[in-house]
């Protein structure tokens, strides 16, 4: 039966009703903040790119992540910035390597917070690019030794998990074998399984210095346009071992986290990605929009399109806000 039998506003008529029947909502729980971590000491630097974003030495990195964890957010993603970047990204894998200090200090003084790392080369290469380099080609399966090396790095001074975003093909089984090989098997794999070649990681590439010094990441980054490929990806990487499927970015791509939330069933985590949150900044402070309405309706957009974690830098403002 229609109008005027069927209102659709009597339950819309005030706040407590409205909380009592909606069907999505994002909490604490489902965050994870990424942090960025450097050499030196006393260090808490903004990235001009990234407004309310930091550069922290792993002294004032643990303060942060104090405050994270009190916020009561669950996790953080971490991404280091070598003292020296070279052609093979060694600081990656380096046993006394920035984020393998950071991580040993982090799980000292901060024990109840999961720490995921960030496995790439990225960040350490002089290139910019995610693997090896040879004749302006990026060798996918010479890169997966350096690739599980780094992960393994990470697991031994207490990784809680890893995060490979390299998208090289194979990556994900050579993490799996190579922890397992070291008894390390109970480490789980965050897999960056759909990720796209997307213009949205700007202000990131800025803050970590690794955009590409020659070409682009299209040979091995997705195309924006593609879906079923985003599907294969995924299957690929759960069946190579992979616990946990993130796709990114977030907001552009809510059709790829809804398909996978369909079609999978493991944990699906969505990165809301430097150029989103920068973009939602930037209006703010022009006074454009209400910038802690706009973060709450992207973070459930997310979230309702079948997101079961996400990874925002919103993560610490959203959980103040509520």
């Amino acid at each position: 039966m229609s109008f005027p039998i069927n209102r659709m506003r009597r339950l819309r008529a005030n706040k407590t009703l409205r909380r009592m029947i909606r069907e999505t909502s994002v909490s604490v729980d489902d965050l994870i903040y990424p942090l960025f971590v450097t050499h030196g000491l006393d260090v808490k630097l903004q990235i001009p790119t990234m407004p309310g974003v930091y550069h922290f030495s792993v002294d004032a990195l643990c303060e942060e992540a104090k405050s994270v964890r009190d916020l009561g957010i669950p996790a953080v993603l971490l991404f280091g910035l070598p003292a020296q970047k070279d052609e093979m990204g060694s600081e990656a894998y380096a046993s006394d390597g920035i984020v393998q200090k950071a991580v040993s200090a982090l799980k000292r003084d901060v024990p109840d917070l999961v720490v995921i790392t960030d496995v790439c080369l990225c960040e350490y290469t002089s290139h910019g690019h995610c693997g090896v380099v040879r004749d302006g080609e990026i060798i996918n399966d010479e890169t997966l030794d350096l690739i599980a090396r780094t992960a393994v790095s990470h697991a031994e001074v207490g990784a809680d998990m890893v995060a490979p975003s390299d998208m090289m093909d194979g990556r994900v089984m050579a993490i799996r074998e190579s922890l397992d090989e070291r008894g390390l098997e109970n480490v789980p794999i965050m897999a960056y399984s759909a990720k796209f070649a997307s213009a949205f990681y700007g202000p990131f590439r800025d803050a970590v210095g690794c955009a590409p010094k020659f070409s682009d990441r299209s040979s091995y980054q997705m195309d924006p346009p593609n879906c079923r490929e985003a599907l294969k990806e995924i299957a690929l990487d759960i069946e190579e071992g992979a616990d946990i499927v993130m796709v990114k970015p977030a907001t552009a791509y809510l059709d790829i986290i809804s398909d996978a939330r369909a079609s999978f069933d493991v944990p699906v985590a969505a990165y809301n990605v430097s150029g989103e949150y920068c973009m939602i900044k930037a209006a703010a402070e022009a006074g454009y929009i209400d910038e802690k309405r706009i973060v709450s309706e992207v973070l459930t957009s997310i979230k309702r399109a079948g997101a079961d974690m996400i990874i925002t830098y919103s993560a610490k403002d959203f959980a103040s806000w509520i």
